[in-house]
This record gives structure tokens, sequence and C-alpha cells, in this order.
């Protein structure tokens, strides 16, 4: 019954810091509600007893691609002007439609198979005991921190007085 009511909350929270990404105008605090929709998400996944799932998304969303995003508004200048609307703001709104009206057509005929029991054994250490082994994943893992790195400094050169 808690596990319910915090999904939900969170669902609710996840849903309108959504909707401010797309409806607030200054893009810092989009950015910022873009953070708080990674976080209730996070939060989903906890629920849902998807351990590795929760701590993936704050290691690379939250932590991450959050900062970065950050990074990048600070460095910009004008950010209190926010985007100019338009003439494909129709257009986009018909897709979006469309796009929703798919999942929710998908959602509502599929026959989902739900367990009752969460698992019995934590996933964490063994999906992380592929990750970083030899045979795995080590060399992916070890390139994006470098890939962000890069990001980073470009971002900085670009907008750096001449």
């Amino acid at each position: 019954m808690v596990l319910t009511i915090a999904f939900w909350a969170l669902a609710i929270v996840g849903v309108l810091s959504a909707l401010g990404v797309v409806l607030l105008g200054n893009v810092f605090r989009a950015s910022l509600s873009l953070i708080l929709c990674f976080i209730a998400i996070a939060g989903i996944y906890i629920t849902l007893h998807a351990d590795f799932l929760a701590a993936a998304q704050i290691l690379v969303y939250v932590g991450a691609i959050s900062i970065l995003i950050l990074l990048a508004i600070m460095l910009t200048r004008d950010v209190q002007h926010g985007s100019p609307s338009n003439k494909l703001r129709l257009p986009a709104f018909i897709v979006a439609i469309l796009f929703v009206g798919t999942v929710t057509f998908a959602v509502l005929n599929t026959r989902w198979q739900v367990s009752s029991v969460p698992p019995q054994e934590p996933t964490t250490s063994a999906i992380a005991g592929l990750l970083f082994s030899v045979e795995g994943f080590i060399l992916p893992v070890e390139i994006a921190p470098i890939l962000l790195l890069a990001a980073i400094i470009g971002a900085i050169v670009l907008v750096r007085e001449k």
C-alpha cells in the first residue's frame, strides 16, 4: 500500500516536472525541472524494485547529463529570454497528440504479465560484475567520462571571451 502511494506521488511529480520542462519560458528553470523529473523517475524505479536502474538514473542522468546541461546554460548568454515561438508549434502539437494516442493504444491493448513478488536476490551486483569485468563493458564505461569532459571543455572554449 505504501509503495503504491509512493509510486503515484512520484508519477505525479514526474509528469508535472516534465510539463514544467516543456512549458517554462526560462531555460534555467526548465533544466531544474528536468532534474526533478529525473529524480522522480529514479524514485519510481525504486518503488518497482529496480535498484540498478535507479542507481544508473541518479548517476548518469541526474549526476552527469543534468550537470552538463546546467553548465552549458550557465555559459550561454541571454538565458532569460528563452526560446522564441515559431511556426512549427501546431505541427509539433499534432505529432505529440498522435504519439500519445499510439502509446495509449499500445498500453491498453497489451497483455501485461506482472509478477507479484519482487526479485529474491539483488540484481545490482550481478550487472555491475558484468559491466566492470575485463570481458564486459569496461572500455565504454571508461570512455564515457572522457567524452563528457571533452564536451565540457569544448563548451568552455566556445563561449570564452575572445
